[in-house]
């Protein structure tokens, strides 16, 4: 090798190894650090109250911020439970408003959004997603990161004044997923409890309902709820 080529080579790999040591060219590029990207540190906690139509920002702990939202009506009831922001867009559209904030919630997709329907916010107007109107969703989208914890209370069986809503193929929810784990517990169910009413969440109940001398219809209604013994 002659002492040109040498000479190439031996730089050639000094800048590999220098590269790979300090993380200079090509790769991700790291958004400022200062900006809320993803709270690893749990600052930031939002708390839903259906019932009162309030969405509450914690920080640390302590409420920073109330807001008046829309919830999920009888039918299309917004999902109880925990959950994190796992996604942060711009512009879905006119009926999200000006900004969305994407939920891990496992059986579909759910959100907290602005609306081009002001008049819903303070009712149960949705389809299970948290309206907000368009100025308080921009401000809650620049306060909170991806990776805030949503907590949405309430009954996962809806308000205990009304039954629950009948429950059949095609349907969703924290209700379809407790009727999937009761059906799993009693042998009948082999899936995931994914919240998704699918053909083999209807096998399943139909052959509980065969076997307990019940209605082979494939549907859960109060008295299903009651066998199951979810309501009294």
């Amino acid at each position: 090798m002659n002492l040109y080529r040498r000479l190439h080579f031996l730089t050639f790999w000094a800048a590999t190894i220098f590269l790979l040591l300090f993380g200079i060219g090509p790769g991700p590029a790291y958004a400022d650090t200062a900006l809320p990207i993803v709270d690893e540190q749990g600052t930031f906690s939002i708390e839903i109250y259906p019932l009162k139509h309030q969405l509450i920002v914690l920080k640390h702990g302590q409420k920073v911020k109330t807001y008046t939202v829309a919830v999920g009506n009888l039918s299309t009831p917004t999902p109880v439970g925990e959950y994190k922001i796992i996604y942060k867009g711009k512009d879905w559209g006119p009926s999200f408003g000006p900004r969305w904030l994407g939920l891990n919630v496992p059986w579909g997709i759910y959100g907290i959004h602005g609306t081009n329907k002001p008049y819903s916010i303070g009712q149960h107007l949705s389809h299970g997603c948290i309206r907000m109107y368009n100025r308080d969703v921009l401000e809650l989208f620049d306060m909170v990161p991806v990776g805030t914890k949503v907590t949405i209370y309430g009954h996962i069986l809806g308000h205990p004044s009304h039954h629950p809503r009948n429950l059949a193929e095609g349907d969703v929810g924290g209700d379809v997923q407790l009727i999937q784990s009761r059906l799993k517990s009693a042998g009948y169910f082999h899936g995931d409890c994914d919240g998704k009413f699918r053909a083999s969440t209807t096998a399943a109940l139909k052959k509980f309902q065969r076997d307990h001398g019940l209605p082979e219809n494939g549907v859960v209604s109060l008295r299903m709820y009651r066998e199951f013994g979810l309501v009294e």
